[in-house]
This record gives C-alpha cells, structure tokens and sequence, in this order.
C-alpha cells in the first residue's frame, strides 16, 4: 500500500494530538460563521431566507471532491496544511479590518475563503485520518474528529461569540487569529517526521481532474451518498433553525452563545466520545439505528420549545439532548463513511461522503426555512423530526439489504473487535 502523508504511527500521543489539532482548526471559523452569523443577520432584520442563503458560502465544503485526487497524489499533506494553517490565522487577524455595520458583504467573501481553504486542509486531514486508523481504530478516531470539531464549535460559536458580544468585532477576531496559530502547533512538531515514498508511476494531472469519477461509480458508492444524506437532513433543518428562532423570541446574543455555542458543543464532545464507544462496542447497524432514533428523539424537545421559546428549562434541556445524540449518531456516521473508503483513494472517496452530508446540510437549511418563513418554526422543526426518523430508517434498510459499497459487507453486523483490520 503506497501512501506520501506524514508517516506517523497510530499508536502514542502525537498522532491523536495532531489529528485533533487539524480538527479543532476547521471547527474555530466554521462554529463562528454558522453559530454567529445567523444570529448577528437576524438582529439585523434578515429574513430566514436570507439566512439560509449563506449556506451558499459553504460551497467549497461541497465541491472539495473536484480537488480530492490532486491532494491525495499531489506533493505530501504536511505540504498542503502547513501554508493552510498559517494563511488561515493571518487570514482571520485581516478580519479585524472589515467593519460589519458597512454591510455583510466582505464577511461573506471572508467566509468563502475560510471555507475554501479549510475544504483543502480536510481532504488531507480526512486522509491522513483513514491510513492512520485500521478498523477496530476508528471508532476512536471518529469520535476524535467529531469531538475535536466540537471543541472548535465552542472555540468560534461559544467563546468568539462572546468576546462579540462583550468587546466587539476587532478582539473576537484577533482572538480568532490567535486560536488558529496555536492549532498549528502539533503540525510543526512533526517537522521531524520522514516522508514515506511518492508512487511509483502517479497519474497526469488531467487524470487527477476528473479523479473522483470512477470513484463515484465504484458499486454501492452513489447510493450510500444518498443514505448519508437522508440520515443527517432531519436533524440538519432542526439544527438551523434554532438561533433565528431564539433571537425571535428576545434571547441576549450572550445567552444563544452560552446555550448554542458553548453548552451545545461541550455537550456534543460527549456525545462524539460516546459514539466512539459505541461504534466499537455494538458494530455499524446497531451504533447508527440506535444512535440515530436517539437524534431523532430528541429533536421533539425542539418541536415543543417552538411553542414555548422562552422557556428556558426547556430550551436548555433540547440543546442537552440535541447535542448529545446528534454527537453520537454523527460519529457512527463517519465511522461508517470511513469503512467505505479505499485506503489506497482515502482522501477521494471519504471527500466524496463528506461532500454528501455538507449538501444535505445546506439543502436542509434552505427547506427548513422556507417552511419557517411560510408556515412558522412548529410546522418546520416538525418536519425536520420526521425526516430524521425517517432517514434511520431508510439507511438502516438499505444496508440490511446489501445496498451499499462490498467493503461494508464484512463489518455492518458485526462489532469492529470481530471485524479485524481494514
């Protein structure tokens, strides 16, 4: 098996540290921009629309398949991170420079960069992550992922929002600077690590182009990009509703940040450790179907606190539950996406599953608010509650059935303890 990542071993501290180094890092601008944004246009007037129209910004995150090949068989992925990271940090210090009262116009164009950038650095760090981790693994390492992106969620959309809201635009984004350039950190401490040997023979550049083609056509792959969708859209729609709708009801932007931001996120790092668990204990189908209605259950706390938006017990106790089992269910997710993946295309063919939960991402967001803006949050949140369940079901169905990609086969009933290595 070639590979030209760094070559570390998946045992001992340093490799864990990195890979949640490189974690946190995408978590800082992407828990600000989506727990802060939605929050700072509405107190604007913004429409939920309007809102859900930046999910556009997110794009890269959704296309970072056209670019897989290259950074899976082009230079090393120390190589692609290192000038990343930095650009990133340098990136978020010239922020302080954009006034938002002029208009959102350059924080936009600000968030399409980050976006842009960090779509890159996943694709090495997802890959680096699958050559790392053999099977009975990866449990763990999904729930270092999930959980290294939530503390990056409470970094961006807990702590930055605060410093907003306490001291303004400049020091939340230096602040934000600072935070990305001490995540480089465990990077340069594997300046050390020796290159393992390019390919033998790597393909032009014009293969590469098109890399992720006869990826998308390995059999089972297409479907389980819709499986993968269907199982994260309900919760998705719930989950972009939830600032617009507190501001509505009069919460402090500090108090969103405390519940959605800061609690939210700790709460989902449990949860991601959980999952981890989970999927090493109880094996594939029984981690995602009981993980999964788990999440879908939960969301009916948000159905009720769309009638009682200021009740704050409730609100708090929806955001526990939500966090906690969405946490769970993810990580059994991209443990599941990770089973699928060729360790030879690790980057591709992950980048691939991973585009498939950031579209449904952004589609759930633009239907929760249409039926938001025509037909109020109850009718939205409920709909999202549905289709959560739903989803499950259908994923759960369809592997049952032996729909998905053969490299599934051998693990999706059986714990990863029985599996044996990838």
């Amino acid at each position: 098996m070639s590979s030209h990542p760094l070559t570390v071993r998946p045992s001992g501290a340093a490799p864990l540290l990195l890979l949640t180094s490189l974690y946190v890092a995408q978590g800082l601008p992407y828990g600000f921009f989506t727990q802060a944004l939605p929050v700072l246009m509405r107190e604007n007037g913004a429409s939920l629309k309007a809102i859900s129209a930046t999910s556009l910004l997110f794009l890269p995150w959704a296309l970072k398949f056209l670019w897989a090949p290259m950074v899976d068989h082009i230079g090393t992925r120390r190589g692609w991170i290192v000038p990343i990271q930095f650009v990133a940090a340098i990136g978020a210090a010239l922020l302080a420079w954009i006034d938002p009262a002029q208009g959102f116009m350059a924080v936009f164009v600000a968030v399409f960069a980050f976006n842009a950038l960090a779509a890159i650095q996943d694709v090495a760090t997802d890959g680096l992550a699958v050559r790392l981790l053999d099977t009975r693994a990866r449990g763990l390492g999904n729930g270092i992922q999930v959980g290294a992106y939530r503390i990056g969620m409470v970094l961006g959309g807990g702590l930055l929002l605060w410093i907003y809201a306490q001291f303004g635009w400049v020091p939340m984004c230096l602040g934000m600077s600072a935070l990305l350039a001490l995540t480089c950190l465990p990077v340069l401490l594997q300046r050390s690590a020796r290159e393992a040997p390019a390919r033998q023979a790597r393909p032009s550049v014009r293969q590469l182009a098109a890399g992720w083609c006869p990826r998308l056509r390995m059999p089972g792959m297409a479907l389980l990009l819709a499986l993968v969708c269907a199982y994260k859209f309900g919760d998705s729609m719930t989950a972009s509703l939830i600032g617009p709708m507190l501001k509505d009801a009069h919460w402090p932007t500090a108090e969103i940040a405390l519940v959605k931001g800061t609690l939210g996120s700790i709460v989902g790092l449990l949860g991601a450790a959980a999952g981890g668990g989970l999927a090493f204990r109880l094996g594939r189908r029984r981690a995602l179907l009981g993980c999964g209605i788990a999440q879908a259950l939960s969301l009916l706390l948000y159905v009720a606190a769309a009638s009682l938006p200021t009740d704050r017990p409730l609100v708090w106790s929806a955001c526990i539950a939500e966090h906690l089992f969405g946490g769970m269910a993810t990580v059994a997710l991209f443990t599941l996406m990770m089973d699928a993946s060729d360790p030879e295309h690790a980057g591709t063919d992950y980048t691939l599953l991973a585009c498939a939960v950031v579209v449904a991402q952004g589609l759930a967001a633009f239907v929760a608010a249409a039926l938001g803006d025509a037909f109020g949050y109850l009718p939205a949140l409920a709909a999202g509650f549905g289709l959560a369940v739903a989803g499950c079901a259908v994923l759960v169905i369809a592997l049952d059935a032996g729909r998905g990609p053969p490299r599934l086969a051998a693990l999706w009933r059986r714990p990863d303890a029985a599996a044996g290595t990838a």
